[in-house]
């Protein structure tokens, strides 16, 4: 069925960046280097400027940058992860890969984020790293978890939000490692799969950048067990092309975020749809506009029926996973994580949506209200 608001385009953001990025594979094409090289130094260079980091390791996924982020904290077998059950697979995922184990925390009900109060319990003398996401592109609150951290490494997800800042500071410079992702559909998204993890510890810089080429350094000398998680050179030159554009479009996110909040409000759906909250010392980026009501499935199909795209991020919480069976977590033992993935639906929030389409969205939803 065609869309006349889609969830989610690429087609709009072309005609902005096309001549930068033609521009930038040209400058590939002569060079004839597309693993590593140039593009990916200058492109870690100025990302890790933005971002407000000392160091930044390109490379080929966001999986892949969780991945190299547990291995570069020596997570393997008989170890613990501490992690949020609501997010994308692959957080829990690349544990699980490790030979460690996922060990969940339910989430904050505000902000979908793993909840500081209830970490402490999860902790044990096996806990490795804290895993906390900051989803949907709000900052988890990581000043609380740093306080019960204490000395357990902190490894952010940031794969979900790039740009955000967490009392004055970007998520992916308040831990012992940030990990990015450039899918596509991200704020800042590639060609392709890319993924970066940033850093302010020399030490562990130069054996992420080892971990990318099987612990490889100097060539064929390997100290350590690594995998193939190098960027593409053309996936950093089109990164490089598009990073200059990442402010005004997370701006642009944004302001749809005030305007939905304000077509809610005249539309009296306030008391019917929960709308994503902004909680104070965080900048939300709004990777997703996520919110929660009643009757989630009824009025997903009814959206699709008027063209209207949507999705549910994310259906089933992580802990009721077959895979994951095995870690003996039953239903109910997440109230918050079950409760949020029975409720929310994601609506249209790209940078080039246009006020008519939000309007239209939030018309289809007051008519299935009733209102």
């Amino acid at each position: 069925m065609s869309q006349n608001v889609p969830l989610f385009t690429l087609t709009r953001q072309w005609p902005q960046v096309e001549g930068a990025v033609r521009e930038a594979l040209e400058r590939v094409f002569a060079s004839q280097q597309f693993i590593l090289g140039p593009e990916v130094a200058a492109f870690e260079k100025e990302v890790a400027s933005v971002l407000g980091v000392r160091f930044a390791v390109g490379v080929s996924s966001g999986t892949d940058a969780l991945l190299a982020a547990l291995m570069a904290c020596g997570v393997g077998p008989g170890d613990e992860v501490v992690t949020t059950p609501f997010t994308f697979f692959a957080t829990a995922g690349t544990v699980a890969r490790l030979g460690a184990r996922p060990v969940f925390v339910d989430i904050s009900p505000r902000d979908f984020n793993l909840d500081p109060e209830k970490l402490s319990a999860a902790l044990s003398p096996r806990t490795k790293v804290i895993l906390p996401v900051h989803l949907y592109g709000q900052a988890a609150d990581m000043d609380a978890i740093a306080a019960v951290a204490g000395e357990i490494p902190i490894v952010e997800d940031c794969a979900q939000a790039i740009g955000t800042t967490y009392k004055g500071k970007f998520v992916g410079g308040l831990g012992r490692m940030g990990c990015f992702s450039f899918f596509p559909t991200k704020n800042l998204g590639a060609f392709g799969d890319g993924g970066l993890v940033t850093t302010n510890d020399q030490a562990l810089y130069e054996l992420l950048v080892d971990l990318r080429v099987h612990g490889m350094r100097p060539k064929y000398i390997h100290h350590t067990v690594g995998g193939n998680f190098r960027l593409d050179a053309m996936q950093a030159a089109i990164l490089r092309a598009k990073l200059p554009y990442l402010q005004q479009w997370n701006a642009a996110r944004r302001a749809n975020a005030a305007r939905y909040r304000k077509l809610f409000r005249e539309a009296g759906l306030e008391g019917i749809v929960q709308l994503p909250e902004e909680l104070p010392d965080r900048g939300h980026t709004y990777h997703q506009y996520v919110v929660r009501l009643p009757q989630r499935d009824a009025l997903r199909e009814y959206l699709a029926q008027a063209g209207i795209g949507s999705e549910v991020y994310y259906p089933i919480p992580l802990h009721l996973q077959a895979c994951f069976r095995h870690l003996g977590y039953r239903p109910g033992d997440f109230p918050e994580a079950e409760k949020a993935a029975a409720e929310v639906l994601a609506l249209p929030i790209f940078p080039e949506l246009a006020a008519e389409e939000q309007e239209q969205v939030v018309a289809a939803i007051a008519r299935f209200y009733g209102k």
